[in-house]
């Protein structure tokens, strides 16, 4: 039998709080509570099943500034109950509430699609986050792109890297490498061709910033669980890939 070696590809190490992803570490296991994020109690409880069950990375909604303030409480909580679970904000919307969160978590996700193109505010956020030691992930979503870049590329996965490259562009000329990128798309084909342009993009820029691989809004069921295992499956099997979430 000739079996094909598997090779993982190589990223650099992203600390989050206590949890680091890239470089040799195992491939991390993440979830996202479904919890509001103004319920302080409700949310602890969820975080800390997911902890015990064996995700070390959790994420919370931060659709605005009241959900922001409250990650204080909320991870203050946590450390205090003795759970170090790495806590991670998603910006939705309003990218202010970004600098929010990075006041209280590991690290904060924002979408490109909802920054400017002049790129102040996104550098801010960058110095704010190395500052704290707070890690970024680039998230681009499929059904959010900027209006500059689907003018110029359409919805398209070519799209989806154009984003992605021009804010790890600017990481890189600040000199700020605790970046992890992800592709989202609830298509799996427009997903996995999104995440595979994007390694040969990142190659021939000499990037190795970590993925985090995932399939936007899957659905429940066993439709939910073929769409995951499709996407992510398919590119962890091409050794791309560095922590997952199932949708």
């Amino acid at each position: 039998m000739n079996l094909t070696k598997y090779e993982r590809r190589p990223s650099r190490e992203v600390r989050i709080g206590r949890v680091v992803i890239g470089g040799d570490r195992p491939i991390a296991v993440q979830s996202m509570t479904n919890t509001d994020t103004k319920d302080t109690e409700a949310c602890i409880r969820q975080i800390e099943r997911i902890f015990r069950a064996g995700g070390p990375i959790v994420r919370l909604t931060a659709q605005g500034r009241r959900e922001g303030e409250n990650l204080e409480r909320i991870v203050r909580r946590l450390r205090e109950e003795g759970c170090d679970a790495a806590v991670v904000a998603d910006i939705h919307f309003v990218p202010e509430v970004a600098a929010i969160a990075a006041k209280y978590v590991d690290k904060v996700r924002i979408n490109p699609g909802n920054y400017n193109s002049s790129h102040g505010e996104f550098e801010a956020l960058i110095d704010q986050c190395r500052e704290r030691g707070v890690a970024i992930r680039i998230g681009v979503n499929h059904g959010s792109l900027s209006k500059r870049v689907f003018d110029e590329w359409g919805d398209t996965p070519e799209g989806m890297v154009a984003s992605a490259m021009e804010f790890l562009r600017v990481c890189r000329e600040k000199a700020f490498d605790q970046v992890v990128v992800s592709m989202k798309s609830s298509n799996t084909r427009v997903m996995v061709a999104a995440y595979r342009l994007l390694v040969e993009a990142m190659e021939r820029e000499g990037m190795d910033y970590p993925l985090h691989l995932g399939v936007t809004e899957a659905g429940n069921g066993i439709e939910g669980r073929i769409k995951s295992a499709v996407g992510i499956g398919a590119l962890l099997a091409d050794g791309i890939g560095d922590t997952i979430r199932v949708s």
